[in-house]
């Protein structure tokens, strides 16, 4: 079930976060679909195939998981530069996060972030809620890449 989806990108800082994580995907056994970076330079760096990450294998993430408060860039920032270029512009991004600030969701949502999710403090409640986010998106959702283009050119026309 798992073989045919494609990477997910973790952008945490938080070392015991990106654990918590990463044992939520080993329970599901979506671990080693995962990419973990700790800030938002290194994402950008990632989704554009660059320094670190150049020898990367093709293709976009199927998700990017992306906390706010990183080091480098931040969060928004990051976010706000995957909405400006065209080439990436389709993944979605989740912001998974412990900030429960208004202007914090309000910010996400107005630089179009597809959810915001905060993350829950129970262990068994961190590891339900990323299981539900990841199957969500790797399992249910239909990317703009396999709509058919017939469908997706008539809806965009006025």
């Amino acid at each position: 079930m798992t073989s045919g989806i494609g990477k997910i990108l973790l952008a945490e800082d938080d070392p015991a976060d990106a654990e918590l994580a990463m044992a939520a995907m080993r329970s599901v056994d979506l671990d080693s679909r995962v990419a973990i970076v700790s800030d938002g330079e290194d994402a950008l760096n990632y989704l554009h195939r660059r320094h670190a990450w150049r020898q990367r294998p093709c293709g976009d993430p199927i998700l990017v998981l992306l906390d706010l408060k990183m080091p480098k860039i931040g969060g928004i920032e990051v976010l706000k530069s995957i909405r400006s270029d065209g080439r990436i512009h389709a993944i979605p991004v989740v912001v998974f996060t412990s900030s429960l600030e208004r202007r914090d969701v309000a910010l996400c949502y107005q630089c179009g972030v597809n959810a915001y999710v905060v993350k829950p403090v129970d262990f068994a409640d961190f590891v339900e809620t990323l299981q539900s986010l990841v199957n969500f998106w790797a399992h249910l959702n239909v990317p703009p890449s396999l709509a058919p283009s017939k469908i997706t050119s008539s809806l965009l026309k006025p």
